[in-house]
């Protein structure tokens, strides 16, 4: 039985939990052979948010996207929380490139847990993210080595520029 919990354990966290995901990809049957009770799958789910949240770096852009990810599949304020918290702390002397992805990754977290999350912690997460945004906008464009506007499909300052206002935009609606 241990060895079924384990191999339905790596269907479940290779596919953050998804059914579509897992019945997308062919796997969903499988997974459903090994009668997973549900307070299982939402000890997982705290398993990965734990992962990702500690695994936050400026230098490791995966773990805000699998945390972004994550977040359509399951919704707990700890994630909003905990990855607004280190962007507050951390990113305000990174690269205008490491801002623009996690304020824009902040921002869709924040969109997936707006129906959990207190209006305390709603506020205070989009400040964070708009503080970002706003650093990328009124501060010179400053890239790191291996850091390319090009990776995210982006010309120059301006178009840089552009898609920062457009996540405060975004961060104006979901205030509202």
């Amino acid at each position: 039985m241990e060895a079924e919990t384990q191999q339905a354990r790596e269907i479940f966290i290779r596919y953050l939990g998804s059914p579509a995901q897992m019945h997308r990809e062919g796997a969903l049957k499988q997974y459903n052979q090994y009668g997973i009770v549900r307070e299982m799958e939402l000890q997982w789910f705290q398993e990965m948010i734990a992962e990702g949240c500690g695994r936050l770096s400026i230098r490791d852009w995966e773990a805000v996207a699998r945390l972004e990810a994550l977040s359509k599949n399951y919704q707990d304020p700890v994630i909003v929380d905990k990855t607004a918290s280190f962007a507050s702390r951390n990113l305000m002397s990174a690269d205008s490139i490491v801002r623009l992805m996690y304020a824009e990754a902040l921002v869709e977290i924040i969109r997936a847990h707006k129906i959990v999350i207190t209006r305390e912690l709603l506020f205070s997460a989009c400040r964070v993210a708009v503080q970002l945004l706003e650093s990328v906008v009124t501060q010179p464009l400053v890239t790191d080595p291996g850091h390319e506007l090009q990776q995210l499909g982006l010309k120059d300052k301006r178009a840089l520029n552009s898609r920062a206002k457009k996540s405060i935009e975004e961060v104006e609606r979901l205030i509202n």
